[in-house]
């Protein structure tokens, strides 16, 4: 069968929350065959919304949702939504409990090829597939919210994890636009979450003691570092801020006081006071427009700079 009239690839997408419904709308714009597996009686209604809002905001070589009815099916039951799989993705909670006894069920329902793949956002392939008696193809790929937009995609490979496994697993996610970077060990939590967990730690300190509100720490962000990172990384930044000297310089001249620095970063305690002060502040910052629109604004502005971005030579 020659490339052209090859069948498109399976891909049984597992959950259809946030992620689960990014993703659906991805592989539907690349031409994959998507089957959604959920629990919700509304799950048929929910994906089509999903779809529509997404749909704007997809790379510009996403464009196969005009035939995508034809490609996307619903089976809530497990072990026949992965029975002929080529792709699994799975969606579900974070608990460790609930993933184990369904990659157990995945292991024994699914082809012996099928890629296996799980978004979470800080477990082990080793950890989720303890029940599996074969987790070779069990692949994290971590996705930063939302994955139809943020091109990242974090590959996590377990103990007994099969290389050629990882190997394809990359290969997946470079077929759909993403950018896959496989870390070279396993740490809780990944690495992107806990970058964005030291700043969402610092910030919620800063609000707490009074320094700024919720929405004046956003626009700190986005007018200062959230823009100089969303074209240079925290190295490349600070190897330019050393000047002609490069990162050595600026590591051993003007960050001499870093570790001192480092020691007056806060530690809040999330207390109901806290919670209550987070809200009330993002309420008054964010609250006047609905999650459609707050996603239509964020995805918009999100695309844009990634627009612009790629409009610039790659060695600029």
């Amino acid at each position: 069968m020659s490339e052209q009239n090859k069948e498109p690839r399976t891909v049984t997408v597992i959950g259809a929350g946030t992620i689960g419904l990014s993703w659906i709308a991805l592989f539907l714009g690349y031409g994959l065959r998507v089957r959604v597996n959920s629990r919700r009686p509304e799950a048929e209604r929910i994906v089509q919304e999903g779809i529509a809002l997404f749909a704007p905001f997809l790379p510009e070589e996403a464009d196969r949702l005009a035939d995508s009815a034809d490609r996307l099916e619903f089976e809530p039951n497990l072990e026949t939504a992965v029975a002929d799989a080529d792709v699994i993705v799975e969606n579900a909670p974070d608990n460790l409990e609930l993933k184990q006894e369904l990659f157990e069920r995945v292991g024994k329902a699914a082809p012996a090829g099928a890629l296996i793949l799980s978004s979470t956002s800080m477990l082990s392939p080793d950890a989720m597939g303890a029940r599996m008696a074969d987790r070779s193809r069990l692949v994290v790929g971590h996705p930063f919210n939302p994955p139809h937009v943020v091109p990242l995609i974090e590959v996590v490979a377990g103990e007994e994890t099969d290389p050629e496994a990882v190997r394809e697993a990359v290969e997946f996610y470079r077929s759909v636009g993403r950018v896959p970077v496989v870390l070279r060990k396993q740490i809780l939590a990944f690495a992107a979450n806990r970058l964005q967990n030291a700043l969402l730690r610092e910030s919620i300190h800063l609000v707490r003691e009074g320094v700024v509100t919720v929405g004046e720490l956003d626009e700190v962000v986005t007018n200062s570092i959230g823009l100089r990172w969303s074209t240079i990384g925290p190295f490349h930044a600070f190897h330019l801020g050393g000047g002609e000297g490069g990162l050595r310089k600026w590591l051993t001249g003007r960050a001499v006081g870093m570790e001192q620095g480092w020691e007056l970063l806060g530690r809040p305690r999330v207390d109901d006071d806290l919670i209550e002060t987070l809200v009330a502040q993002a309420e008054e910052a964010f609250g006047d427009k609905t999650y459609a629109e707050l996603v239509r604004s964020r995805d918009t502005k999100q695309l844009a700079v990634l627009k612009a971005l790629a409009s610039v030579a790659p060695n600029a």
